[in-house]
C-alpha cells in the first residue's frame, strides 16, 4: 500500500511540474517564426491598411495570433502557395486545385479571422 501512495505521489508532482510547464512549451512554439518573416507580415500588412503606429500594433498582433495557429513551416508552405497560385498554365491549376494545399490555405484564412477578430 505504501509504494502504491509513493507511486501516486510521484505521478502527481509529475503531473503538477507538466502544468507548471505547459505554458512556456506553448509560448515557445508560438514564437518559432523568425523575426524577418514577422517584420515581412507586418509591413505588408501596415501597407494594405494605413501606415500609422495603431495599425503596426494591430498587425504585430495579427501575425501573433498566427503563429499561434500554424507553425511556421505551415505558414511558410502556405505563403509559397499564394504566391504561386496566380501562375498560368498547368503549375498555377495544381497550386489551384490540390487539396492538401488548399487545406493549408483554409487554416490560413481562419487564423487571419481570428487575428482579425482579436487584434483589429
Amino acid at each position: 500500500m505504501s509504494q502504491l501512495r509513493t507511486t501516486a505521489a510521484g505521478v502527481l508532482r509529475r503531473l503538477a511540474l507538466a502544468c507548471l510547464l505547459l505554458p512556456f512549451a506553448t509560448s515557445s512554439l508560438a514564437n518559432d517564426y523568425p523575426t524577418e518573416a514577422r517584420v515581412d507580415y507586418v509591413l505588408g500588412c501596415m501597407a494594405a491598411n494605413d501606415n500609422s503606429y495603431l495599425t503596426m500594433r494591430k498587425c504585430s498582433c495579427s501575425i501573433d495570433v498566427i503563429a499561434e495557429h500554424l507553425d511556421y513551416e505551415t505558414y511558410e508552405q502556405v505563403e509559397v502557395v499564394l504566391g504561386m497560385q496566380d501562375q498560368r498554365g498547368e503549375l498555377g491549376v495544381l497550386f489551384r486545385t490540390e487539396r492538401g494545399m488548399q487545406d493549408q490555405l483554409r487554416a490560413l484564412r481562419l487564423a487571419q479571422a481570428d487575428a482579425n477578430l482579436r487584434c483589429f
